[in-house]
């Protein structure tokens, strides 16, 4: 089980672009210890194969199929971007990073999932300045 940190969570990011942003949530993922460095451009590679914008506002970089072994631990990043950033030509004001070793990557694409299906939850989240309220609003909704 994986549970989300205080020091897992960024407020107030701005981004000029996506590859920056997408560039961020993986540095803050490799700084954590949760992958390696390389994983950053898997995390790129994979938004070119297709968009990592899930609605909502609301985006979830990740790596590539091939890129399980640049993972050392299971772990989840949020990046809080109020101002927003395009990805796609769509708004994105919260970006989830994840890294999951096993099947762990696909509970949490559904445990985020959940959360981000409510605008009113992603509102929240965006909103608070408070890392607590986005700890407490995902332990609500999911096993976190």
């Amino acid at each position: 089980m994986i549970s989300l940190k205080k020091e897992d969570i960024l407020l107030n990011q701005q981004f000029a672009n996506k590859k920056e942003a997408i560039q961020a949530t993986g540095k803050h993922l490799s700084d954590l210890g949760y992958v390696s460095v390389d994983y950053i451009e898997k995390m790129i590679e994979r938004d070119n194969l297709t968009t990592t914008y899930i609605g909502n506002t609301v985006a979830i970089p990740h790596g590539t199929d091939d890129s399980r072994h640049l993972i050392n631990q299971s772990g989840i990043v949020i990046l809080q971007v109020p101002e927003g950033v395009t990805f796609d030509g769509n708004e994105v004001r919260l970006i989830i990073g994840i890294a999951g070793l096993g099947d762990e990557h696909l509970e949490l694409l559904s445990s985020i999932a959940l959360v981000c299906a409510e605008m009113t939850n992603v509102e929240q989240l965006i909103d608070t300045d408070s890392k607590e309220a986005i700890i407490e609003l995902f332990k609500e909704e999911v096993v976190l």
